[in-house]
């Protein structure tokens, strides 16, 4: 199921594909041909999120390639091309909707004197490039917008290792806007959807996205001189408020509900929980946290059936109320329609139902839709230091560094169900529960009793943690190779290519053949690039022939 969201955002300025030169503001004629830079903030900061999120965005094929989602579509066994809808729809609006928004702020507010404005477009700017560069490699970005030669509309593409310095400086220049004396005829507030103007946490967001730009270069480029002078400033995000998100409402007048909330009320439910995310979860992996149940289960998940409820239709995978299939399954229950018995997201990532494991097929009105699309939390503010701790690339203790970062993801679900989801059922709190306490305390006990698994350990919390959120996490394992995902071809996960149910589930299920499962293509480096922008860009390159060999320029 896919789906847009709706907003009603005035004269948002429109650019057909990144190589596109003018910039023509749409004509109103009961309004002035001008735009102010406050109507255009808002069009910039929903369009970014709704097109790295799941469902809309970019972040609906990079949760399957990282096991925290499974669909039957082309993602499935790595196989998205460029004439992929999420890859073509998120890379038209991230150039359309975003970057030529926040250029027209940045050339208008320059020009005024509205500095803020400014500033926070050029942050957000250098953030939605640098998830750009991250997803695909190479980009256009120096020359976007510019007629690069005479009747000819192409901006190149330029590589990621060129592009990444340039967004530091303009990070740089986003904090140097913002601290400014300048006119400000006009000031930041309620159309800021992130921050509510708040100028020193957009300084914080902004060191916090340098920060996370240089630990993605540790392995090519020795950071410790920068990553440490940020460090010592000490002026990052700290606490749980402070955390860069992107807001979603409730239905309204207009729906801008979180677009993974779109599965609760969809005529044709797609999206699958995968089972290796869950069984980590649950305890059930032989490999990390073996027998630690995770109590964000109930958060992360929404069973539509009860444990000992029977579904329709033959299932592939069953484990009491959680229904799902693999990833790359070429069984014969992989197809069965489980529209209203599979498991679906749940109040955290996007605002669903919490599950209290009463059942009941999902709708509209199961939750509020209101869950943010999260770009950097304080919990990966604390995982990136323990895995730079990890690396030596800043002094300090891992360990104690990897647990107050679980502290605080369990911390991050209570925050979002309250301050954003505001749930009409009665959702208990997680962090500091004894089950949360216990839960950390044996994730401790493990990370001593492992020491070779320390940094996987730091990295599969952090891929725990993001769930909903998937770039960083595409990043994150493609430098670390962690956390361990499934893959049909090891026989120590899947046995001659193939899966058993739980021995743990549904009796029905555990008596059932193991499931034949294969991958047709090698991991991808990174994503082939849309089919739309080849087409209509003359200095575009071929597309990529196998994405597995396409490095981001970050990989040694």
């Amino acid at each position: 199921m896919i789906r847009k969201l709706k907003y009603f955002i005035p004269a948002v300025i429109l650019l057909a594909t990144s190589c596109k030169k003018s910039l023509d503001i749409n004509i109103d004629p009961y309004s002035p041909t001008s735009v102010s830079v406050n109507k255009l903030l808002p069009a910039a900061q929903l369009n970014l999120g709704v097109n790295l999120a799941t469902s809309s965005g970019i972040s609906q094929v990079l949760e399957v390639y990282m096991h925290r989602l499974v669909v039957r579509e082309d993602p499935n066994q790595y196989n998205a091309t460029g004439a992929n809808f999420n890859i073509v729809n998120s890379w038209t609006g991230m150039y359309t909707a975003v970057f030529t928004n926040l250029d027209f702020i940045i050339s208008e507010g320059t020009a005024k004197g509205n500095l803020k404005y400014v500033g926070i477009a050029e942050i957000l700017k250098a953030y939605g490039y640098s998830q750009m560069v991250d997803i695909y490699g190479d980009v256009p970005f120096s020359d976007v917008n510019k007629l690069v030669s005479e009747n000819k509309f192409g901006a190149k593409f330029d590589k990621g290792s060129e592009i990444y310095p340039q967004l530091i400086a303009l990070l740089d220049k986003g904090i140097a806007d913002l601290n400014a004396t300048a006119s400000n005829l006009i000031v930041p507030g309620n159309d800021d959807v992130i921050y509510k103007g708040n100028i020193s946490r957009w300084i914080k967001a902004a060191n916090t996205i340098k920060l996370k730009l240089l630990l993605q270069q540790r392995l090519t480029k020795n950071v410790t001189a920068d990553v440490n002078a940020l460090i010592t400033a000490n002026n990052l995000i700290s606490t749980t408020a402070e955390s860069f998100l992107l807001p979603f409402g409730p239905n309204g007048a207009t729906d801008d509900r979180n677009p993974g909330f779109g599965d609760y009320f969809a005529a044709q439910r797609s999206q699958y929980q995968s089972p290796w995310f869950y069984e980590i979860l649950k305890g059930y992996n032989p490999n990390i946290y073996t027998g630690i149940k995770d109590p964000r289960l109930p958060y992360y998940f929404y069973n539509q059936i009860k444990a000992t409820a029977s579904a329709t239709n033959p299932t592939e995978y069953r484990d009491g109320g959680f229904l799902s299939i693999y990833f790359g399954s070429t069984g014969p229950n992989a197809a069965q329609s489980q529209q209203n018995f599979m498991t679906l997201f749940g109040i955290y990532p996007v605002g669903g139902r919490y599950d209290d494991g009463a059942g009941g097929t999902a709708s509209a009105a199961s939750g509020t839709g209101a869950a943010p699309y999260r770009f950097i939390t304080y919990a990966d503010v604390l995982f990136m230091k323990a895995e730079l701790m990890k690396a030596g690339v800043i002094t300090g203790d891992a360990k104690a560094t990897l647990q107050a970062a679980i502290t605080e993801a369990f911390a991050q679900v209570d925050y979002v169900v309250t301050t954003y989801v505001k749930p009409a059922q009665t959702v208990p709190a997680v962090a500091g529960t004894p089950a949360a306490t216990a839960y950390i305390a044996s994730v401790m006990a493990q990370y001593d009793a492992k020491p070779a698994q320390q940094l996987e350990s730091i990295m599969t919390q952090k891929w725990i943690s993001s769930y909903g959120s998937a770039v960083d996490a595409y990043t994150d394992y493609r430098r670390t190779k962690f956390p361990v995902l499934f893959d049909p071809s090891n026989p120590a996960q899947a046995p001659g290519g193939k899966v058993q149910p739980p021995i743990n589930g549904d009796p029905s299920q555990a008596v059932q053949p193991a499931v034949d499962v294969q991958v047709s293509k090698k991991y991808p480096l990174t994503l082939p690039w849309s089919n739309t922008e080849l087409s209509a860009n003359g200095s575009a390159p071929a597309q990529k022939s196998d994405p597995s060999t396409f490095k981001p320029f970050w990989l040694p």
